[in-house]
């Protein structure tokens, strides 16, 4: 790919700072604390509603609600507008990794969710422009500096994720939750127990092809010739077993940004927090609207 053609890289005034694997909620513990508090958040401006965020525990799951509204100043960058909408996600307390991965290649919709109750898309747009249809958001453009936009249902997402105050996740260690409960942390990570060593975790992923469309046709896992040969590089899923033994995913710089593929089994949601993935090709229940 030649130095004229757009970036695909989500870029983080500085790295994130790093919170130990010490300072967080003991594993099937109810993870409240990396929760941030909304309360004190700008808003997305004008007559638009406030964000609202709630997590409590059962016995087996977390269970979060959320009226997905951006904690801070909305940007319009598709023609969809910005509404609130009822999200309740539930997911394991304590996950565990299948015996074989799932693939989220061409799956449109809700993959995971943000500590500040965004929805989580991969890395592939809708059908609309027919040019730029199923291409990467972040190379094509589409998204604004903490990585989300509107959808049809005037739903704000995240394709990408940015650990910055102006994007609510300052500083925090696990910014969200895959569907199938295994959380997703920054990228910079410990590399040992006792994290005296930390490390920026880096995809896997290469443009191997243009992404304007059919993203996951533009990139190839080769972790060999990835991120300038280091050797801090995630898996297919974008993820790796962190120093206590279990499984986390890390939002990365390029692609696919947040989540690569499941290590675990998603849980199917309801409602609102239900959004269709319908499969490539096919555009949503009576035909693609304007715009994206």
């Amino acid at each position: 790919v030649d130095d004229d053609t757009p970036s695909t890289e989500v870029h983080d005034t500085a790295p994130p700072d790093v919170v130990t694997d010490s300072d967080l909620p003991a594993w099937g513990e109810c993870p409240n604390a990396v929760f941030p508090d909304l309360s004190v958040v700008a808003g997305p401006g004008g007559e638009y509603a406030m964000p609202v965020v709630t997590i409590e525990c059962t016995a087996d799951e977390i269970v979060v609600t959320s009226n997905g509204m951006p904690g801070y100043t909305f940007v319009e960058m598709t023609p969809n507008g910005l509404e609130a909408h009822d999200y309740e996600w539930r997911v394991p307390l304590r996950p565990e990794m299948a015996a074989e991965r799932t693939s989220i290649v061409n799956v449109l919709g809700t993959l995971g969710f943000t500590t500040t109750g965004l929805p989580i898309y991969g890395p592939t747009e809708g059908p609309q422009p027919a040019a730029e249809a199923f291409g990467d958001p972040v190379y094509n453009g589409l998204l604004d500096d903490c990585g989300g936009h509107t959808g049809f249902d005037a739903d704000y997402h995240n394709h990408a994720l940015r650990s910055d105050a102006a994007c609510n996740l300052d500083s925090s260690y696990i910014v969200g939750y895959a569907l199938d409960g295994f959380p997703i942390y920054n990228s910079v990570g410990c590399v040992d127990v006792a994290c005296t060593e930390t490390a920026v975790f880096h995809s896997g992923y290469v443009m191997t092809g243009d992404p304007t469309s059919n993203s996951w046709d533009a990139y190839t896992y080769d972790p060999a010739a990835s991120a300038g040969g280091e050797t801090n590089v995630l898996d297919e899923c974008n993820g790796r077993v962190g120093p206590d033994g279990t499984y986390r995913y890390h939002a990365t710089s390029t692609f696919p940004y947040v989540i690569g593929c499941h290590v675990g089994t998603a849980t199917p949601q309801t409602g609102a927090a239900a959004q269709p993935m319908p499969p490539m090709g096919d555009p949503p229940p009576g035909g693609p609207p304007p715009g994206r």
